[in-house]
């Protein structure tokens, strides 16, 4: 908008001067259960973006040691130099303030890990203008949201659902069925304790599982009732 002032037959038109706005930013979410290409679909747009003549930079969990320490690696054995974290809102300072301001495009690998997903996003790419892509689980083997990755949703551009194939069936896998006992949420693992199962035989596995931890507690309790009974001959 602009104003125009008249005196001795000459106007002046007055502009407002402010600071110079930043390019808006964006994020594009990819989820899905573990072995649907989450990091394939990640490494893949960065590459592009990459290519495209962007500046791009990717962040990992420094909890995932699965493959390499300081790179992103696919399950197929693709990979891709990255910053192993234990925050995101670190990355700004260890990257560098004049190399982050150059940065184009972030990646985030295994973002369920990050408990600042949320406020790392907003200020990513709401206040810097970066594009942002993250990939992660959606929900933990129980099914239930994992992390911060579901509350970043609201904030998304783009929302990508990738499904794996079912390990007993062959069928479309949207969710990852443990195979071991273990009961805490965070149990970093690949084929030897996940696998991603269809809606059928992820309620089948469920069953066999709680069976089976029911006959295991069932003969540790009947073995220390012998033990007990043995101490007192």
């Amino acid at each position: 908008m602009s104003s125009t002032t008249t005196g001795g037959g000459s106007s002046a038109e007055i502009h407002p001067v402010g600071p110079r706005q930043r390019p808006s930013g964006e994020i594009h979410v990819i989820v899905g259960p573990m072995f649907a290409g989450k990091s394939t679909a990640l490494l893949r747009r960065i590459k592009s973006e990459g290519n495209s003549g962007r500046n791009v930079a990717i962040i990992k969990s420094s909890k995932d040691t699965r493959y390499a320490i300081d790179s992103v690696v696919t399950h197929d054995g693709t990979e891709f130099p990255c910053w192993a974290l234990p925050d995101l809102l670190s990355f700004k300072h260890r990257f560098g303030t004049d190399a982050y301001d150059k940065l184009d495009v972030i990646g985030i690998d295994e973002a369920q890990f990050f408990a600042d997903l949320y406020d790392f996003c907003c200020n990513a790419a709401d206040h810097d203008g970066k594009i942002v892509i993250v990939a992660g689980l959606d929900g933990d083997y129980l099914r239930r949201s994992f992390g911060s990755v579901l509350e970043i949703i609201p904030l998304a551009d783009t929302i990508t659902k990738l499904t794996a194939r079912c390990e007993l069936c062959g069928k479309r896998a949207f969710f990852t069925l443990r195979k071991t006992g273990e009961k805490q949420t965070e149990l970093i693992g690949g084929a030897d304790v996940y696998m991603p199962v269809c809606r059928q035989h992820y309620v089948n596995g469920q069953a066999v599982m709680e069976a089976t931890r029911v006959v295991l507690e069932s003969h540790k309790f009947q073995n220390d009732q012998i033990v007990e009974a043995a101490a007192f001959v």
